[in-house]
């Protein structure tokens, strides 16, 4: 591994990760066994490029994120858009505010420019959904955004998105493959300094994100009388305010209460563990702010805008306040976007296998078609004729003619529709998840997720549940096990483990793309809301005991 180290820090243009590994190489050379293993975790594998482009904590090595191993992302990529289009490719890149966001939305812009490609960088940071209908906009081959989402602090990512024949949406196999050898052919190649490099890439102009406030806005215009709406917004330290603010004033709704510690971008996250709208605490802020505003709702952005939390009013909860869960806040929005196309020929909704299966009864209580999907916007984008697509990890496609991918802003802007329309007839946002459930019946999700340190635990449990299915989970049988990585009709193929129950309840097991967790699935339907909620509480309870027999 040192000579691997001593090879990579020749190459090394950042002077932070160049110190960091010098010092580390130093100790492993006087057999430090601590700098060895840290030598061999950096070093002894690389950062899989695949559907979800890359991620992973920042740092020197090839399995960190850091200015080398981006710099032989973006040849690589720039290599595969060369052999792909037929003329001069243009790629579009945009950066959030993360660390090191705009040093690598940098280096990607002079790097395909230097590889003869016409490089458009965002004029400066933005929320992806930006890029995503960047790339649309301007009709480009391939966009690129730096973000790592709603990740630890210390993460960065690179996503890629595809135009032409993909419409703009993530890629997926086997352009992963296929860019990842391109990748790779580069990285053996040696020395990033020696990769052709220009600073003749464009800025782009304000005129993109005019036209994405103008197409979002568009998506719920305010009807009369909403001006009295109090309401309240935070961006979790992210980059959604700004862009979020002119398309609600846009649009003509009132201004929100701010949360004024999380409006601006901050890479330390400073007032949440996790900036993740899912995660316990990261809305407490939110929830304080609506107490002292007596607000109706809240709205909340990951730090990328591109997904959504909603929370209401709930005496019942602790603190008088209530997220909303993803597949509840989907349900609306498919139930808003059904009414819209009812009798549309052509027209679906579409939803990940693991959010809720309200979404297919509201499809055909509307006569529209539905598709259930893999995980990830890469595939529910690409759901023939979809007018609508969620997935329960709180990301929503309410606008696909002009972004292809999820969007926090524009299912905000399409939830604001929705509470001014209950607002103007005495209803609230509860009020309509009673109204939905009268007309689809009563629908309960939950979920069990077990984060790891060692990613070999998580295959471990898949394996056992291969191996052994249950039979039951607590005193509720297993009706079919089905393993959707071995093929299942009418399903798509993914490392899922699937468990139709005896009483109609569901529970899907697959490991996390993007973090270190197994996620459990858990979906209930009964008569009455509290009878579908002690349904999942009562299964969430059995699977866990599962997962710590079998750990």
């Amino acid at each position: 591994m040192l000579t691997r180290a001593r090879a990579w820090l020749r190459q090394d243009p950042d002077a932070e990760t160049r110190d960091e590994l010098a010092g580390i190489i130093t100790r492993a050379a006087g057999g430090d066994a601590a700098a060895l293993a840290d030598l061999d975790d950096r070093f002894g594998s690389r950062l899989a490029f695949g559907t979800a482009g890359l991620r992973g904590a920042l740092g020197a090595g090839s399995n960190r994120m850091n200015r080398v191993l981006v710099s032989q992302a973006a040849a690589g990529f720039a290599a595969y858009l060369r052999t792909r289009a037929s003329g001069t490719p243009t790629v579009v890149i945009g950066y959030d505010g993360r660390r090191n966001s705009r040093r690598f939305a940098l280096d990607s812009a002079e790097l395909f420019a230097g590889a003869g490609l016409r490089a458009v960088l965002l004029p400066r940071l933005l929320p992806t959904p930006v890029l995503a209908f960047a790339v649309r906009h301007l009709q480009a081959d391939a966009g690129v955004m730096v973000t790592a989402s709603h990740n630890p602090p210390n993460d960065n990512g690179y996503k890629v998105y595809l135009g032409g024949d993909d419409h703009g949406s993530q890629i997926v196999s086997p352009a992963d493959a296929e860019i990842a050898a391109e990748i790779q052919r580069i990285a053996d190649a040696g020395d990033i300094g020696a990769l052709p490099r220009s600073d003749g890439y464009e800025i782009a102009s304000e005129e993109i994100v005019d036209a994405y406030i103008a197409a979002t806005a568009a998506v719920a215009p305010a009807p009369l009388g909403v001006q009295e709406m109090r309401w309240v917004y935070t961006a979790m330290h992210g980059v959604g305010w700004e862009t979020f603010s002119r398309v609600v004033k846009k649009a003509g709704y009132p201004a929100p209460r701010v949360v004024d510690e999380q409006r601006d971008p901050d890479p330390t996250f400073r007032t949440v563990a996790f900036p993740n709208p899912e995660e316990p605490g990261a809305m407490d802020l939110a929830f304080e702010r609506a107490r002292v505003a007596d607000a109706e709702f809240v709205v909340a952005n990951d730090p990328d805008a591109d997904r959504l939390a909603v929370a209401i009013p709930d005496a019942a909860a602790e603190g008088g306040w209530r997220r909303l869960t993803g597949n509840e806040v989907g349900l609306l929005l498919g139930w808003r976007a059904a009414r819209a196309a009812e009798g549309a020929a052509g027209a679906s909704l579409a939803c990940s296998l693991v959010s809720s299966p309200g979404l297919g009864a509201i499809a055909e209580s509307y006569g529209l078609g539905f598709h259930e999907t893999l995980t990830g916007f890469k595939w529910i984008s690409r759901a023939p004729g979809m007018v609508f697509g969620f997935e329960e990890a709180l990301g929503y496609l309410v606008n696909p003619d002009t972004v292809r991918d999820k969007d926090g802003i524009s299912a905000a802007i399409a939830m604001l529709g929705l509470a001014a329309e209950a607002r103007g007839r005495d209803a609230t946002i509860a009020d309509l998840l009673d109204e939905l459930g009268e007309r689809i019946g009563r629908f309960a999700s939950g979920q069990v997720s077990i984060r790891v340190d060692d990613l070999t635990v998580i295959g471990a449990l898949m394996s056992s549940l291969r191996a052994t299915p249950p039979a039951a989970f607590g005193a509720r049988a297993v009706e079919v096990a089905e393993d959707l990585a071995a093929g299942v009709t009418g399903a798509p193929v993914g490392d899922v483990l699937r468990y139709r129950l005896a009483d109609g309840s569901r529970v899907i097991v697959r490991p996390s793309g993007t973090e270190p967790k197994l996620k459990v699935y858990i979906d209930a339907r009964a008569d009455t809301p509290d009878a579908a909620r002690d349904a999942v509480a009562e299964l969430e309870s059995a699977v866990r005991a599962l997962l710590d027999e079998r750990s």
